[in-house]
């Protein structure tokens, strides 16, 4: 069976001979900041909500100046091992067809270069393709038009009207090519709304196509299976021990098939909360079934929209809730019910996932989900379920009905025209993947630091028993400057029986935004995404690293949290090394599908110009007929769609259309 088209092949090799060192002109310039909008005016999709929440109230009394204290050596409380590549993302499997391509030739670039971002600091990526379109998903020979995804609503009669999915095999090479361009790996799901009629071919060809060069991780068991009585998918009565069974049914099944080689990559339960991981555990299924077991799993939002979008439950008023984001308590009291499993998952020698999250269920909230507030909120929860021993966490992604995702594609019929969304939690996954690093021998605590306040949480991350980065937080929103505070950081010495180990210097990158409910202007060691349809996927602006020194003779270095904001700080110029200065390969478009209109150049350049070299280039007309013939001839084709950089100092843009 094949494993990639022949032209990824191609896209391959001409990939790794990108220009690193080109001229754009024109570039979108740092995000302007978010200005208030009436919300109740605004009738379009959830991704591009322009509403503005208030920042909660400048506490009292806050300390603004705290010293933290590190052992030079392993402390006890260490988290177990972590990779860089911890943080991943849960993607909907109905909006594979808009995020990752049209097919496994056309690859849609943006998404590439955001990966490639991640690669390049934590090594590899981890993406999850699932969630509530998984469950009724059927394997077809072929669509028409020759799409790989096509959605059939009205016919599963879920109460969240979740449509039944079609897929092709293209969906499992349209992985396969993104994985050999990123180094992505997969976690897939495995139909489950009737277990008395199974359709495994999603094992079956995902363990064909992504198994051979290590691809595939494994196989969810039942999405969210603790809500099938609530959302009609099963008897009210069902229960624990009923998913037991039928879990059963899918070992058995899959064991005698031989069509699927590897038996030992199921994930369970995947419950939401509505069960408790204990009374899953307790019906014996993880000591029954283990040698069919890759890893445990949850899956976890702390509140939900569903009142706005489906009319169930009880009205959430995102103003009201904010503030419960805005704290170092939430992260902690997330993860506090699920201490006991991470326990119980390393005494079973199985790793535990958070396999799908955000900030709330049902599509997120206005003003909050889209926000800095919801990147720092999601940097510190990141970090408190590394300390609490979770081995991944994957941040959702849906469709543009939706408040909290990382990245957005715009509307189909906008592509020609516009470009990405990146949304406030990529940067937290950029952040957490720095810190961690890509050595895989990462290792977390929480240092409880500032006991006065919640506002302000710290993490050390430890490498082979040694401090080698730092997180700082500030959640305080206050543009005056007077809730900025002042961590005195000192290593070893005579307070814990250690020899002074503090660096003469440290480097330090922020994460800072004007305020918690800020949308656009979001900054990453002083670069950005930008604003609402303005990323092709590549940090914009110029990376901006603080360099602090330390004063060796009193053991201290003194690093400034901005409010709002975070640091990541180096401890050591290795550990700077090894993930604070990636040097990020991005992907260009070689494609032309849409050929009339689509070449801009600098203003400055044309006004002063008759024309670059009209005899070579042949631009000298936007007619059809004559418009970028020498261009278009000069590019080598190969299947991606996106942006073209080239190094005359053009940025020429193509879209699928």
């Amino acid at each position: 069976m094949r494993l990639f088209h022949p032209s990824a092949f191609v896209l391959v090799i001409l990939s790794s001979l990108v220009n690193a060192s080109v001229t754009v002109y024109h570039q979108i310039p740092l995000a302007a900041s978010t200005t208030t909008a009436a919300s109740a005016n605004y009738t379009g999709a959830a991704a591009y909500d322009p509403t503005v929440l208030n920042p909660p109230p400048v506490p009292a009394g806050l300390t603004t100046q705290f010293g933290i204290q590190l052992s030079s050596s392993s402390p006890s409380g260490l988290s177990i091992p972590q990779k860089g590549s911890f943080m991943g993302f849960s993607i909907e499997f109905s909006v594979i067809n808009q995020i990752f391509g049209v097919n496994a030739t056309y690859l849609q670039v943006p998404f590439l270069n955001l990966m490639a971002i991640l690669r390049e600091r934590a090594g590899e990526i981890l993406i999850r393709v699932g969630g509530n379109t998984q469950e009724t998903a059927v394997l077809v020979d072929s669509l028409p038009g020759g799409v790989m995804v096509s959605k059939v609503r009205g016919i599963t009669g879920d109460v969240t009207s979740t449509p039944m999915l079609l897929y092709t095999a293209e969906v499992f090479y349209t992985m396969a090519n993104i994985s050999a361009l990123v180094n992505t790996k997969w976690f897939l799901g495995i139909p489950f709304n009737d277990t008395s009629n199974l359709r495994l071919g999603i094992a079956e060809v995902g363990e064909a196509v992504l198994s051979g060069p290590g691809y595939l991780l494994g196989f969810q068991v039942g999405n969210e299976p603790d809500l099938y009585a609530a959302h009609d998918a099963r008897p009210s009565t069902y229960s624990p021990s009923d998913y037991f069974g039928e879990f059963g049914t899918v070992v058995s099944a899959i064991n005698n098939d031989g069509n699927i080689p590897v038996k030992n990559n199921l994930i369970v339960p995947s419950i939401t909360g509505q069960w408790t991981p204990e009374s899953v555990w307790n019906t014996g299924l993880v000591e029954t079934y283990s040698s069919s077991l890759g890893a445990l799993a949850v899956e976890h939002y702390p509140t939900d929209n569903c009142y706005a979008l489906y009319g169930i439950g009880s009205p959430v008023n995102p103003q009201d809730v904010f503030q419960n984001f805005l704290t170092h308590n939430s992260s902690i009291s997330i993860v506090a019910p699920y201490l006991n499993s991470t326990s119980y998952a390393q005494a079973t020698g199985k790793p535990f996932i958070m396999m799908e999250t955000n900030t709330a269920s049902c599509g997120g909230l206005p003003g909050i989900s889209d926000t800095f507030g919801a990147t720092l909120w999601a940097l510190d929860y990141g970090l408190q379920m590394a300390y609490s021993n979770f081995s991944n966490a994957m941040l959702h992604v849906g469709g543009q009905d939706v408040y909290y995702n990382p990245f957005t594609p715009p509307p189909t019929n906008q592509s020609s025209y516009h470009e990405w969304t990146i949304g406030s939690v990529f940067y937290s996954t950029i952040a957490i993947a720095e810190a961690f690093g890509p050595s895989g021998n990462a290792q977390i605590i929480d240092l409880q630091a500032n006991t006065d306040s919640m506002l302000t949480p710290a993490y050390a991350i430890y490498e082979n028993g040694t401090p080698v980065r730092m997180v700082l937080l500030n959640y305080v929103s206050d543009p005056s400057g007077a809730s900025d505070y002042t961590a005195t950081i000192s290593i070893g010495g005579s307070a814990i029986g250690q020899g002074n180990a503090t660096p003469a210097q440290i480097q330090v990158k922020y994460l800072v935004a004007p305020s918690v409910s800020e949308k656009s202007n979001i900054t990453w060691a002083g670069q950005t995404f930008g604003g609402t349809f303005q990323s092709d996927g590549r940090l914009m602006g110029s990376e901006s690293v603080q360099t602090i020194n330390c004063d060796q003779s009193s053991n201290t270095c003194r690093v400034s949290i901005p409010a709002p904001g975070a640091a990541l700080v180096f401890l050591s110029s290795s550990a700077y090394a090894e993930s604070g200065n990636p040097s990020t390969q991005t992907f260009s478009t070689t494609m032309v599908t849409k050929t009339m209109n689509t070449a801009t150049i600098n203003p400055s350049v044309l006004a002063t110009s008759n024309g670059i070299s009209g005899d070579t280039w042949e631009l000298g007309s936007t007619s059809k007929e004559n418009a970028g013939t020498g261009l278009r001839n000069s590019l080598s084709i190969v299947s991606v769609v996106g942006a073209a950089v080239l190094s005359t100092g053009m940025l020429c843009t193509w879209f699928w259309s």
